[in-house]
Protein backbone atom coordinates (compact mmCIF):
# COMPACT_ATOMS: atom_id res chain seq x y z
CA UNK A 1 0.00 0.00 0.00
CA UNK A 2 2.94 2.33 0.62
CA UNK A 3 3.67 2.50 -3.10
CA UNK A 4 0.08 3.56 -3.82
CA UNK A 5 0.12 6.29 -1.15
CA UNK A 6 3.42 7.53 -2.55
CA UNK A 7 1.94 7.76 -6.02
CA UNK A 8 -1.00 9.96 -4.97
CA UNK A 9 1.17 12.15 -2.75
CA UNK A 10 3.41 12.77 -5.74
CA UNK A 11 0.43 13.41 -8.02
CA UNK A 12 -1.10 15.88 -5.56
CA UNK A 13 2.26 17.65 -5.19
CA UNK A 14 2.33 18.58 -8.90
CA UNK A 15 1.65 22.13 -10.02
CA UNK A 16 -1.84 22.68 -11.46
CA UNK A 17 -0.77 22.70 -15.16
CA UNK A 18 1.19 19.47 -14.59
CA UNK A 19 -1.86 17.84 -12.95
CA UNK A 20 -3.98 18.87 -15.91
CA UNK A 21 -1.51 17.41 -18.39
CA UNK A 22 -1.48 14.10 -16.49
CA UNK A 23 -5.31 13.97 -16.50
CA UNK A 24 -5.54 14.87 -20.21
CA UNK A 25 -3.15 12.04 -21.07
CA UNK A 26 -5.31 9.55 -19.13
CA UNK A 27 -8.49 10.81 -20.85
CA UNK A 28 -6.79 10.35 -24.23
CA UNK A 29 -6.03 6.73 -23.31
CA UNK A 30 -9.72 6.14 -22.53
CA UNK A 31 -10.94 7.44 -25.91
CA UNK A 32 -10.75 4.08 -27.81
CA UNK A 33 -13.20 2.60 -25.26
CA UNK A 34 -15.80 5.13 -26.43
CA UNK A 35 -14.89 4.81 -30.10
CA UNK A 36 -15.39 1.04 -30.12
CA UNK A 37 -18.66 1.22 -28.18
CA UNK A 38 -19.95 3.95 -30.50
CA UNK A 39 -19.10 1.88 -33.58
CA UNK A 40 -20.55 -1.40 -32.26
CA UNK A 41 -23.70 0.02 -30.64
CA UNK A 42 -24.22 2.90 -33.09
CA UNK A 43 -24.47 5.47 -30.35
CA UNK A 44 -22.90 8.87 -29.93
CA UNK A 45 -20.22 10.78 -31.79
CA UNK A 46 -16.60 10.06 -30.81
CA UNK A 47 -15.59 13.33 -32.55
CA UNK A 48 -17.22 15.23 -29.68
CA UNK A 49 -14.69 13.62 -27.30
CA UNK A 50 -11.71 13.96 -29.63
CA UNK A 51 -12.47 17.65 -30.21
CA UNK A 52 -12.48 18.30 -26.46
CA UNK A 53 -9.20 16.40 -26.14
CA UNK A 54 -7.60 18.41 -28.97
CA UNK A 55 -8.62 21.66 -27.27
CA UNK A 56 -7.35 20.47 -23.89
CA UNK A 57 -3.96 19.40 -25.28
CA UNK A 58 -3.60 22.69 -27.18
CA UNK A 59 -4.64 24.79 -24.17
CA UNK A 60 -1.68 23.34 -22.26
CA UNK A 61 0.82 25.31 -24.32
CA UNK A 62 -1.31 27.91 -26.12
CA UNK A 63 -2.41 30.19 -23.31
CA UNK A 64 -4.32 32.45 -25.72
CA UNK A 65 -6.64 29.59 -26.66
CA UNK A 66 -10.13 30.16 -25.31
CA UNK A 67 -13.02 27.75 -25.65
CA UNK A 68 -16.49 27.64 -24.19
CA UNK A 69 -16.38 24.85 -21.59
CA UNK A 70 -20.17 24.92 -21.03
CA UNK A 71 -20.88 24.18 -24.70
CA UNK A 72 -18.50 21.21 -24.67
CA UNK A 73 -19.93 19.94 -21.38
CA UNK A 74 -23.40 19.97 -22.95
CA UNK A 75 -22.13 18.10 -26.02
CA UNK A 76 -20.48 15.51 -23.81
CA UNK A 77 -23.69 15.10 -21.83
CA UNK A 78 -25.66 14.59 -25.06
CA UNK A 79 -23.21 11.83 -26.02
CA UNK A 80 -23.12 10.03 -22.67
CA UNK A 81 -24.58 6.52 -22.94
CA UNK A 82 -27.01 5.32 -20.27
CA UNK A 83 -26.11 1.75 -19.16
CA UNK A 84 -29.84 1.06 -18.67
CA UNK A 85 -30.30 1.29 -22.45
CA UNK A 86 -27.57 -1.16 -23.49
CA UNK A 87 -26.81 -4.81 -22.84
CA UNK A 88 -23.19 -4.59 -24.07
CA UNK A 89 -20.54 -4.34 -21.33
CA UNK A 90 -18.76 -1.70 -23.43
CA UNK A 91 -21.26 0.92 -22.29
CA UNK A 92 -19.45 1.17 -18.94
CA UNK A 93 -15.91 2.00 -20.16
CA UNK A 94 -17.49 4.27 -22.81
CA UNK A 95 -19.44 6.12 -20.12
CA UNK A 96 -16.29 6.38 -17.98
CA UNK A 97 -14.44 8.01 -20.91
CA UNK A 98 -17.11 10.74 -21.14
CA UNK A 99 -17.33 11.14 -17.36
CA UNK A 100 -13.53 11.55 -17.15
CA UNK A 101 -13.58 14.35 -19.75
CA UNK A 102 -16.60 16.08 -18.17
CA UNK A 103 -14.99 15.84 -14.72
CA UNK A 104 -11.79 17.35 -16.08
CA UNK A 105 -13.57 20.23 -17.82
CA UNK A 106 -15.61 21.01 -14.70
CA UNK A 107 -12.52 20.82 -12.52
CA UNK A 108 -10.57 23.19 -14.81
CA UNK A 109 -13.50 25.61 -14.89
CA UNK A 110 -13.94 25.59 -11.11
CA UNK A 111 -10.26 25.19 -10.21
CA UNK A 112 -10.86 21.99 -8.19
CA UNK A 113 -7.47 20.28 -8.17
CA UNK A 114 -8.68 17.19 -6.32
CA UNK A 115 -11.13 16.37 -9.12
CA UNK A 116 -8.28 16.61 -11.62
CA UNK A 117 -6.18 14.07 -9.69
CA UNK A 118 -9.26 11.82 -9.31
CA UNK A 119 -9.12 11.11 -13.07
CA UNK A 120 -6.31 8.72 -12.11
CA UNK A 121 -8.66 6.77 -9.84
CA UNK A 122 -11.42 6.83 -12.46
CA UNK A 123 -9.12 5.30 -15.08
CA UNK A 124 -8.01 2.60 -12.62
CA UNK A 125 -11.60 1.85 -11.63
CA UNK A 126 -12.52 1.35 -15.33
CA UNK A 127 -9.73 -1.22 -15.44
CA UNK A 128 -10.82 -2.88 -12.17
CA UNK A 129 -14.44 -3.18 -13.38
CA UNK A 130 -13.26 -4.59 -16.71
CA UNK A 131 -11.13 -7.24 -14.99
CA UNK A 132 -14.06 -8.22 -12.79
CA UNK A 133 -16.34 -8.44 -15.84
CA UNK A 134 -14.02 -10.69 -17.89
CA UNK A 135 -12.82 -12.92 -15.04
CA UNK A 136 -14.79 -15.96 -13.99
CA UNK A 137 -13.71 -15.96 -10.35
CA UNK A 138 -15.82 -16.37 -7.23
CA UNK A 139 -13.88 -13.98 -5.02
CA UNK A 140 -15.01 -11.25 -2.66
CA UNK A 141 -13.55 -8.38 -0.65
CA UNK A 142 -9.76 -8.54 -0.14
CA UNK A 143 -9.30 -11.69 -2.22
CA UNK A 144 -11.03 -9.97 -5.16
CA UNK A 145 -8.96 -6.79 -4.66
CA UNK A 146 -5.75 -8.85 -4.62
CA UNK A 147 -6.79 -10.67 -7.78
CA UNK A 148 -7.59 -7.40 -9.58
CA UNK A 149 -4.35 -5.69 -8.52
CA UNK A 150 -2.27 -8.67 -9.66
CA UNK A 151 -4.03 -8.88 -13.05
CA UNK A 152 -1.83 -8.00 -16.04
CA UNK A 153 -4.22 -5.28 -17.28
CA UNK A 154 -4.08 -3.51 -13.90
CA UNK A 155 -0.31 -4.00 -13.63
CA UNK A 156 0.00 -2.35 -17.06
CA UNK A 157 -2.33 0.51 -16.05
CA UNK A 158 -0.31 1.23 -12.89
CA UNK A 159 2.97 1.05 -14.82
CA UNK A 160 1.74 3.49 -17.48
CA UNK A 161 0.32 5.94 -14.91
CA UNK A 162 3.60 5.78 -13.01
CA UNK A 163 5.72 6.31 -16.14
CA UNK A 164 3.51 9.24 -17.12
CA UNK A 165 3.83 10.78 -13.68
CA UNK A 166 7.62 10.47 -13.81
CA UNK A 167 7.80 12.20 -17.21
CA UNK A 168 5.61 15.08 -15.98
CA UNK A 169 7.38 15.35 -12.60
CA UNK A 170 10.70 15.78 -14.35
CA UNK A 171 9.43 18.66 -16.51
CA UNK A 172 10.05 22.03 -14.81
CA UNK A 173 7.80 23.74 -17.39
CA UNK A 174 4.99 22.51 -19.62
CA UNK A 175 6.46 23.08 -23.07
CA UNK A 176 4.80 22.60 -26.48
CA UNK A 177 7.39 19.86 -27.16
CA UNK A 178 6.43 17.95 -24.00
CA UNK A 179 2.68 18.22 -24.67
CA UNK A 180 2.91 17.33 -28.38
CA UNK A 181 5.32 14.48 -27.66
CA UNK A 182 3.05 12.93 -25.02
CA UNK A 183 -0.04 13.29 -27.18
CA UNK A 184 1.71 11.72 -30.19
CA UNK A 185 2.99 8.82 -28.10
CA UNK A 186 -0.45 7.99 -26.64
CA UNK A 187 -2.28 8.33 -29.96
CA UNK A 188 0.33 6.25 -31.81
CA UNK A 189 0.22 3.54 -29.11
CA UNK A 190 -3.50 3.47 -29.91
CA UNK A 191 -4.38 1.22 -26.97
CA UNK A 192 -6.84 2.11 -24.24
CA UNK A 193 -6.48 1.47 -20.51
CA UNK A 194 -8.38 -1.83 -20.98
CA UNK A 195 -6.39 -2.90 -24.03
CA UNK A 196 -8.81 -1.78 -26.76
CA UNK A 197 -7.21 -0.74 -30.02
CA UNK A 198 -8.97 1.11 -32.82
CA UNK A 199 -6.02 0.93 -35.22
Amino acid sequence: MTKKTGFFKRLKALELPHKQLFAIALCQRMLPNYQLFSEVCEFGDPKVLSTVLELLWQSQYDKKLKFNIDIHLQRLEDNTPDPANFTAYGVFPAMDAVVALSTLLNAIQDGIEEDITNISKLSSSTVANYIEAISDVALVDEALDDFIFAHEVMVEEKAIQNALLEIIEEAPQITPELVKGLRKEIIEAGVSNIGISMA
